[in-house]
C-alpha cells in the first residue's frame, strides 16, 4: 500500500498509471450510466456544477472545442429571417441607405421596394399615393416618393455657393475672439435699452381691453376687437423698440462678413413681435389662472360652472384627442400669455394621470418623446419656479410614493412646481378638499381657480349629477350646439329688418355680423361681471402671487418622514371606517332585500323562485362573508395598534380569497338581467322593489345601485395602500407585504376594468349601430369608438382648374364615425316636427373603409372653401369640410394617428 499515494480518496493511485487510467474510466462508465438516467433538469444543474468547478484554462478549451465542431457559417440574413423580421430590419434605413441596399441582391431589392417601407416615409411628408395599387404591383411607393423628391426645389452644396458665396467662412483665431466679443457687447446694450424703454413704456401701457380674461376655447368670430385707438399705441410700442434696437446695431462696429449681416438683419426683421410679447407677459400676464377641466370627469358640467370668473377654463375631450391638439387649445386660451397657475381636473389615482385615452401618464411613460415634449411645452405657458409660478394637478399624487416620484421629475423638466393632494378620503373627489403638497393651507388651489361652495355640493351628488347630465347631454347637445349663435344672429336679424331697407340690408351683411359678434361677447362680459361683483374676496385672492418654490416641498416631503407613524395610524383608521360603511350597504342588500326574499319561500308566499334568488344574491352574499371577516381582522389589530404593527397579511389572506369576487363580476350582467325580466314578469316582485327601492333604510338606493359598490371598492384600497405604504418606513416588517398586497389588487383592479370596457364597447357599438340605418355589424373583434365628426360632403364643380380656383357646392351633410380598424361614413338628415322647436336627427350608412387603404389629402383655404379635406377609399372619394378651423385640425390629427397604428398592425400581421 505504500506504493500507491492518493489525494482525497484512498481509491486513486497516482503512482500506478495503469490502475489509475482503468479506475479513471470505470468511474467516468458509472458517471455516464448516470447521466443517462437524469432528467434534464438534473443534467443542466450537474453540468453548472462541473463548469463552476473548472479553471480558466479548461474554460477556453470547451470554448475552442465548441468553435472547432460548429462553424459559424456566413450567409444572407434576408434568406434565413422570415420575411416580416427582414422587412422590420429594414424599416430601420433611411431613403438613400434603402436604395443603396437595393444594389446588393435580388431578394434585397425586393425587399426594400416593399410598400410597408416606403409608404410611412411618403406619408410622413403629406405625399399620398394619387392611386390604388394593383395586388401584384410593388414599389408604387418608392417610386412614388422618389417622383416628389425630384420635383423638390433644391441645391447642391456647390450650386448654392455659386449663387449664394460661401456663408460662415473661416477666420482666423484672433478675428473670431474680435467677432464674439462684438456680439456680447451688442447683446448687452439692446437688452439694457429694451429694459429702460419696458419701464417707460409700463406707466402708459394701453389697457386691457373687453373679453382678455375669459376662455379662448371659442375663438373664433367672438375674438373681441381692439379699437383703432389701441392698436395704434401697440403699433407705435413696437415701432419704438425697433428704432431702438436699429439705433443700437449703429452704434456698434459693422460686421465685414456674410454671416454677420444676415444675423442682423435676421434679428432686426423677425424679433419684433417675440420682445414685444416678453414685455406683454412681465406686465400682467402672470396675473393669469388657467384650469384645465377633462370630460372624463363626472358632471363636469358643475365644476365648469364653479371655476371662478377671472380664471380661464378650458374644457376638452378626454376621448378623440391628442396631446398635440390639447396643447394646441390651451396656447389659444393663453393667447400667447404666460399662467400664474395652471390647474389640471382630470382623472387618475394616486400613482398616474389619465390625462387623455391611451395617455395615463406615470412614472413608466413620463420620459417617452411625446408625453415629455407635452410636459415640457406645458411648462413654457406657466411662469416659472421662481416667479412663483405653478401646476395644480387635481389628483392625488401625493399619497403614493410613486406620485411624489412623478411630482418631483414633472418639477425637474418644467422648471415650475408641481402640487397635488396629498388627502386619502375615501369617495368621489373627495381628495381635492384636502391638503395639497407644496402648498400652504391658505393659498390651496381649490380657492384660486373654483368657488368652494359650489365645488363641494358637486363633489357631494357627483353620482347623481352624472346620472342626470348624461340623459340631458343626449337629449339637448343638438339644440345647444349654436343656439347662442343662432339667437344672437337671429335678435340682429330682426332689428335689422325693422330699422332698414332691403337694399342696404343686403349691403350691409358684414355690419350685421359684427353686431352678431359684439352681441354674443357682452353677453359674456355680462355674465364675467356678475360672477365677479359676487365674490370680488375670492377674486383678490386669487390674484395674490404664489411666491412658493420647490423648498416648500422638500421640507413637506421631510415632515413627511418625521411624522410617518401619525399619519400611518391615521390611513388605517381610514381603512377602517371605510371599509365599516362598505359592508354596511353589503348588508342593505342581505336585510332590506334577501332576507324577506327568502322568509316568503319559506313560508310557501314566494315573490321569487329559489333559483332566481340564487342567481341575484348568492355572489354578493358571499362578498359581504369575505368582507365581514376581512373588517373583523381590521377591528382586532386596531384594538392593539402601534408603530410596529401591520396590516400587509391582512390584505394578503384576503387577497388569496378574491375567486369570490370574480364570480361575481362573471355574472354581474347576468343578475341584472334578471332582475330586469323578474320586474316585468312577476308583479309580486315589481310591487316587492317598489317598496323597498329608494327608501330611507337603502339610503336612497335601488337594489342595482346597491350592486355597484363593490366594482368601486378596490380603487379605495389601492388608494389606502398606496398612502400606507408611502407612511410605513423602509426597515418596516410590513413594507414587503404592503408592496405584495398593492400588486396583488391592481392586478385584480385591472382585470375589472377589462370588464367594464368591453362591456362599455359592445354597448357603444350596440347604440351606433341601432342608431344608423343599414349600418352592418359592428360588434367584431376588439372594435372601438374613437370619434364622430360632422362634416358637409362637397361636390367640384370643375376638377381642371387650379385648387385655388375651384368652385365647390355643398351636396350631404355626413356624420363620420371612427374607429380603431375602420371609417364609417353615413349621411345625416334633421328633421323638424310641426309645433315643436325641437329636431330629430337621422343616420344612413353610406360605406366604410379600412382605415390602413385609406388616403387622406388636405385642401388649402382658398378664397372658395375653407376647412376642407379629400378622403379616398378603394371605390369612393369624399370631399369634406368642417365648420371650423379647430374641429378640421382635431379631426386630422385624429385621423393620421389612428391610420398610422391601423398600418402598424397590418404590417406586423
Amino acid at each position: 500500500m505504500e506504493s500507491f499515494h492518493t489525494r482525497f480518496s484512498a481509491w486513486t493511485p497516482f503512482s500506478n498509471k495503469s490502475l489509475n487510467r482503468q479506475l479513471y474510466q470505470e468511474r467516468v462508465a458509472l458517471i455516464s450510466h448516470w447521466f443517462d438516467l437524469w432528467t434534464n433538469k438534473q443534467r443542466q444543474e450537474f453540468l453548472i456544477t462541473i463548469f463552476l468547478r473548472c479553471t480558466k484554462s479548461q474554460l477556453r478549451f470547451i470554448q475552442d472545442w465548441f468553435s472547432q465542431g460548429i462553424q459559424v457559417g456566413k450567409v444572407d440574413f434576408s434568406t434565413v429571417l422570415p420575411r416580416f423580421i427582414s422587412l422590420y430590419i429594414f424599416s430601420f434605413l433611411n431613403p438613400k441607405d434603402l436604395c443603396a441596399a437595393a444594389q446588393v441582391s435580388w431578394p434585397w431589392k425586393f425587399l426594400t421596394e416593399q410598400d410597408c417601407l416606403w409608404r410611412p416615409k411618403c406619408i410622413k411628408f403629406g405625399w399620398f399615393l394619387p392611386y390604388t395599387p394593383a395586388d401584384n404591383e410593388y414599389g408604387a411607393w418608392k417610386h412614388h416618393y422618389i417622383a416628389c423628391v425630384s420635383n423638390l426645389d433644391w441645391l447642391t452644396p456647390r450650386e448654392a455657393t455659386a449663387v449664394y458665396g460661401t456663408l460662415n467662412e473661416p477666420k482666423a483665431g484672433q478675428e473670431e475672439l474680435q467677432e464674439r466679443q462684438r456680439e456680447k457687447c451688442l447683446r448687452k446694450i439692446i437688452w439694457e435699452k429694451i429694459a429702460l424703454h419696458k419701464k417707460e413704456l409700463f406707466k402708459a401701457r394701453p389697457p386691457w381691453v373687453s373679453g382678455t380674461c375669459c376662455s379662448r376655447l371659442l375663438k373664433s368670430k367672438c375674438q373681441p376687437r381692439l379699437s383703432q385707438t389701441v392698436r395704434d399705441r401697440v403699433g407705435l410700442h413696437e415701432a419704438l423698440e425697433k428704432q431702438l434696437v436699429l439705433a443700437s446695431l449703429e452704434a456698434l462696429p459693422k460686421r465685414s462678413n456674410v454671416s454677420g449681416s444676415h444675423s442682423y438683419s435676421l434679428l432686426s426683421k423677425k424679433n419684433w413681435h417675440g420682445v414685444y410679447k416678453n414685455y406683454d407677459c412681465s406686465s400682467n400676464a402672470f396675473q393669469l389662472h388657467c384650469i384645465l377641466v377633462s370630460s372624463r370627469i363626472p358632471a363636469f358640467e358643475m365644476v365648469v360652472d364653479s371655476v371662478k370668473a377671472d380664471v380661464i377654463s378650458v374644457v376638452y375631450e378626454h376621448c378623440g384627442i391628442t396631446l398635440e391638439n390639447l396643447l394646441s387649445l390651451i396656447e389659444k386660451a393663453l393667447d400667447g400669455r404666460k399662467a400664474q397657475s395652471m390647474g389640471i381636473f382630470s382623472d387618475g389615482d394616486s400613482r398616474e394621470i389619465n390625462l387623455l385615452q391611451g395617455y395615463k401618464i406615470g412614472i413608466k411613460n413620463l420620459l417617452q418623446p411625446e408625453v415629455r415634449d407635452f410636459w415640457e411645452k406645458l411648462g413654457s405657458c406657466v411662469a416659472t419656479e421662481e416667479e412663483g409660478g405653478h401646476v395644480d394637478l387635481f389628483v392625488p399624487l401625493a399619497a403614493s410614493e410613486a406620485g411624489i416620484e412623478v411630482l418631483s421629475k414633472l418639477s425637474q423638466l418644467t422648471g415650475t412646481l408641481f402640487s397635488a393632494p396629498t388627502g386619502i378620503a375615501t369617495g368621489s373627489y373627495q381628495h381635492i378638499l384636502s391638503d395639497w403638497l407644496g402648498q400652504q393651507p391658505e393659498k390651496a388651489p381649490l380657492s384660486i381657480y373654483f368657488i368652494e361652495s359650489k365645488l363641494q355640493t358637486w363633489s357631494s351628488l357627483i353620482d347623481f349629477l352624472e346620472d342626470t347630465l348624461k340623459s340631458v347631454r343626449r337629449q339637448l347637445s343638438p339644440l345647444f350646439k349654436e343656439l347662442q349663435k343662432n339667437i344672437s344672429g337671429k335678435m340682429i336679424g330682426q332689428f335689422m329688418f325693422d330699422m332698414m331697407s332691403t337694399v342696404n340690408i343686403l349691403n350691409n351683411q358684414e355690419i350685421a355680423e359684427v353686431l352678431e359678434d359684439g352681441l354674443i361677447e357682452l353677453s359674456k362680459e355680462n355674465s364675467e361681471r356678475k360672477g365677479m361683483e359676487e365674490t370680488p374676496q375670492d377674486t383678490k385672492s386669487n390674484l395674490r402671487k404664489n411666491d412658493l418654490n420647490f423648498e416648500v416641498l422638500v421640507k413637506l416631503e421631510r415632515k413627511l418622514q418625521t411624522d410617518s407613524a401619525g399619519k400611518r395610524t391615521r390611513v388605517v383608521r381610514e381603512l377602517l371606517q371605510s371599509e365599516r360603511k362598505y359592508v354596511q350597504m353589503l348588508e342593505i342588500v342581505r336585510d332590506v332585500y334577501v332576507t324577506p326574499l327568502k322568509a316568503a319561500v319559506s313560508s310557501n308566499r314566494a315573490i321569487l323562485s329559489a333559483a332566481n334568488i340564487q342567481i341575484i344574491c348568492s355572489d354578493i352574499l358571499r362578498i359581504l362573508s369575505l368582507n365581514r371577516q376581512f373588517l373583523d381582522n381590521l377591528k382586532d389589530r386596531l384594538q392593539e395598534w402601534g408603530p410596529a404593527h401591520c396590516v400587509g397579511e391582512i390584505f394578503l389572506k384576503f387577497g388569496r380569497q378574491l375567486n369570490t369576487y370574480t364570480n361575481f363580476f362573471n355574472n354581474y350582467s347576468v343578475v341584472l338581467k334578471t332582475i330586469e325580466k323578474c320586474r316585468e314578469t312577476i308583479p309580486a316582485f315589481r310591487s316587492f322593489l317598489k317598496r323597498h327601492d329608494k327608501t330611507i333604510i337603502t339610503k336612497m338606493l335601488s337594489l342595482p345601485e346597491l350592486l355597484l359598490y363593490p366594482s368601486r371598492r378596490f380603487e379605495e384600497y389601492i388608494n389606502l395602500l398606496h398612502a400606507l405604504r408611502l407612511h410605513t418606513p423602509a426597515d418596516h416588517v410590513d413594507r414587503g407585504d404592503l408592496s405584495i398586497a398593492i400588486d396583488q389588487i391592481e392586478h385584480y383592479k385591472g382585470y375589472i376594468d377589462q370588464v367594464k370596457q368591453n362591456l362599455n364597447r359592445k354597448d357603444q357599438l350596440t347604440d351606433i349601430q341601432s342608431v344608423i340605418w343599414g349600418c352592418p355589424t359592428l360588434t367584431e373583434g376588439n372594435r372601438y369608438l374613437i370619434r364622430v365628426q360632422d362634416v358637409a360632403q362637397l361636390r367640384c364643380i370643375d376638377e381642371e382648374i387650379i385648387f385655388s380656383l375651384r368652385l365647390y357646392e355643398h351636396v350631404h351633410d355626413l356624420s363620420l364615425f371612427l374607429f380603431n380598424d375602420t371609417l364609417l361614413v353615413s349621411s345625416r338628415s334633421i328633421s323638424h316636427t310641426p309645433f315643436e322647436r325641437m329636431s330629430k336627427t337621422t343616420y344612413q350608412f353610406i360605406a366604410s373603409v379600412a382605415l390602413h387603404r385609406l388616403l387622406v389629402e388636405d385642401i388649402p383655404d382658398s378664397k372658395y372653401i375653407k376647412n376642407a379635406f379629400i378622403l379616398q377609399g378603394p371605390k369612393h372619394e369624399w370631399t369634406c369640410a368642417t365648420e371650423v378651423e379647430d374641429d378640421k385640425f382635431l379631426w386630422l390629427s385624429v385621423l393620421q394617428n389612428a391610420i398610422k397604428s391601423s398600418m402598424e398592425k397590418q404590417d406586423w400581421a
